[in-house]
């Protein structure tokens, strides 16, 4: 079931929005070559305790994982894209990282998600990033009143195909509000004028996430690091989104 939320429920997850995307600018600012995961990880944790907040990674147990996830960061390294788990690696130049995080205030969740390069830059790296952040603002402009949920997918593909890269469709975004995971699916390719009517008060995550040269993906033997079939580097970029009278609003916008 679909849940529109009220002006003042959106306000409440944009209180979330701003924690999430607050410490996300943070985490990026940390991250350098010699950083540990870990490190990311155990300062995620203390500003989450700081603040109150709850962490929606923390026991998540979907079907697809190995047991629960005890960590409150996706931390995804060089070929892995979705659900890396945090583990003992130091960062090493040139590595391409992806931190993603979801949270809850008060009883509002707000999910978001960068992709950094460590040190040297790749420029097939930036490029590869620069790709998810556009189609990711390319969705957010076509999730508007009165368009449909087709119109965001076909967004994030249509500027896939045009930096060459493929769109897999077993992970996308998601309705979000009080819970991390809420209808509908958000896929990252469709057909436009397609599916459910965005009327004001939905709420969604937009992730549009890439592989260099492959749309196929493979799990790690801990169920949960999800990594392109090839090899190839990847990039994943999210904010949560919510529908208003006046056009997209972005809950989870970093500061500058």
């Amino acid at each position: 079931m679909i849940e529109l939320k009220s002006v003042e429920e959106i306000d409440r997850m944009a209180v979330t929005g701003q924690f999430v995307g607050e410490l996300l600018a943070e985490l990026g600012a940390v991250v350098d070559v010699g950083v540990n995961l870990m490190d990311l990880e155990h300062l995620a944790r203390r500003r989450i305790k700081e603040r109150g907040a709850e962490s929606c990674y923390w026991d998540y147990a979907p079907s697809f994982g190995r047991g629960p996830f005890r960590n409150v960061l996706c931390l995804s390294v060089n070929d892995a894209v979705l659900h890396g788990l945090p583990h003992d690696y130091v960062l090493r130049d040139g590595d391409l990282l992806s931190i993603d995080m979801a949270v809850g205030i008060d009883g509002w969740v707000a999910d978001s998600a960068l992709s950094v390069v460590v040190g040297t830059p790749d420029p097939a790296d930036l490029k590869l990033i620069e790709a998810t952040e556009v189609a990711l603002e390319a969705a957010i402009a076509a999730a508007r009143p009165g368009a449909r949920l087709g119109d965001v997918s076909a967004a994030i593909g249509e500027v896939a195909g045009s930096y060459g890269y493929g769109v897999n469709g077993e992970f996308g975004g998601h309705g979000i509000g009080r819970t991390m995971h809420e209808a509908p699916h958000v896929a990252n390719s469709g057909r436009p004028r397609r599916g459910l009517r965005l009327d004001p008060g939905l709420t969604i995550a937009i992730e549009p996430w890439f592989c260099r040269t492959t749309d196929k993906i493979k799990f790690d033997e801990d169920g949960w690091t999800i990594r392109s079939a090839d090899g190839s580097r990847t990039a994943h970029s999210e904010h949560t989104v919510a529908i208003t009278e006046a056009g997209p609003r972005v809950l989870t916008r970093r500061p500058a």
